[in-house]
């Protein structure tokens, strides 16, 4: 599968659209779990609709086959794991070690299930190549909402709001789409927040460069690792660090009615009902977060706790890393921005948090980074409760 960081919106556009034309969805149940070795053999699948046809549209559609072999990715393992109750290390060393013995636990308990999955599948590249790819293994009650889809109806709801000139970066990976939006006509002054803090990229200081622009983030997930969300997510302008503000989430979840077995065919009037609400909900989201008042009303929230001092840093920086989960590499990263950029402060360690996300070379870490920041800075300025919730780490 393509995976990308900090991608232009061409580049993203291009592959998604060439991922929709080979995906398929399959529900079938928990026996046609056929693993040979550690890949999935599909065979006799028929074809189904999502809900029932729509006479002159639907009916008229070219069924699909989808017998063939698919290889799982590591999510597709994840979602294994789960409906079969299987741990997921021991899968995985399985999957990486002894693929005869990964076959023999996963049919044995999937012949023993009674359980229907969607599995999200991917048809080779090339014709030649005889493996596609097994994406994820869901509940046979998810509605799938798909990359370009969305990314299409998010563009047509900036469109309809007037916001055709912002920027736009996005990211791809395994697990989601993340796009990135800002609009650098839209700012507010970032004041306390970026005073005496010093870029760790390019060494330019705050008082240069004081404004925070609007913008907010799109992801969604097609395997089941989060519904579609639009966060609000303002940029600093002197090191393009992204704070995002996840408690002002815009949230739709991939949950439908259960689906009968076979490919599944979402119908024109299904897939029309979910872009057109993603599309006012993106129009809904440009509104309010590409608003100078908005971000002047957060800045204003979060500046008091911000200016909260950092007298050791070392060991606030392991703690925070500890309580938000942070590997001991990205914890170093994170140590060594904070020391660059020469804030020592609660907002400084969210500045660190943020810069840090931005050297990641994983899209879920980078995301999953930016979405902690503010959190990061909340424990930094509260001592005590660091100190409980490191302990619980």
């Amino acid at each position: 599968m393509d995976t990308m960081r900090r991608a232009t919106l061409t580049t993203l556009a291009d592959s998604l659209q060439s991922r929709k034309t080979r995906a398929l969805d399959v529900v079938v149940p928990s026996k046609s779990l056929t693993f040979v070795n550690d890949t999935l053999d599909l065979n006799g699948v028929p074809v189904t609709f999502g809900e029932p046809a729509i006479p002159g549209v639907d009916a008229t559609r070219e069924e699909i086959n989808a017998n063939g072999l698919y290889t799982p990715t590591r999510v597709a393992l994840e979602g294994l794991a789960a409906k079969l109750s299987i741990p997921l290390r021991y899968l995985a060393f399985l999957a990486e070690s002894h693929v005869d013995l990964f076959a023999h636990n996963v049919n044995t308990l999937a012949d023993r299930g009674s359980g229907k999955y969607l599995l999200r599948l991917l048809r080779a590249e090339d014709e030649t190549d005889a493996y596609g790819t097994l994406r994820a293994v869901l509940s046979d009650t998810y509605k799938t909402i798909d990359d370009f889809d969305i990314l299409l109806a998010v563009l047509s709801g900036m469109r309809e709001a007037g916001a055709t000139d912002s920027k736009i970066e996005a990211d791809l990976t395994d697990r989601r789409m993340v796009v990135r939006v800002h609009n650098e006509g839209i700012a507010t002054h970032a004041r306390s927040l970026v005073d005496g803090y010093r870029s760790p990229f390019s060494g330019k200081t705050g008082a240069e460069l004081p404004m925070l622009f609007a913008g907010f983030v799109v992801t969604n997930s097609e395997v089941g690792n989060g519904a579609f969300n639009i966060d609000p997510r303002g940029v600093f302008q002197v090191c393009d660090n992204g704070m995002t503000i996840t408690k002002d989430r815009k949230r739709k979840v991939h949950l439908g009615s259960r689906l009968d077995e076979g490919v599944v065919q979402w119908s024109d009037k299904t897939l029309a009902a979910q872009l057109a609400l993603v599309k006012a909900q993106t129009e809904d989201a440009v509104r309010t977060f590409l608003s100078a008042e908005y971000w002047d009303t957060k800045v204003t929230e979060i500046e008091a706790e911000a200016a909260t001092p950092v007298d050791d840093a070392p060991a606030v920086i392991t703690g925070v890393s500890k309580a938000l989960g942070f590997t001991q590499d990205v914890a170093n990263d994170v140590l060594n921005a904070f020391i660059d950029g020469g804030k020592r402060t609660a907002g400084g360690v969210m500045q660190a948090v943020t810069a840090s996300a931005q050297r990641q070379s994983d899209g879920d870490v980078a995301l999953d980074m930016e979405n902690a920041a503010l959190e990061a800075l909340r424990l930094a300025a509260h001592p005590r409760t660091l100190a409980r919730t490191s302990a619980r780490s």
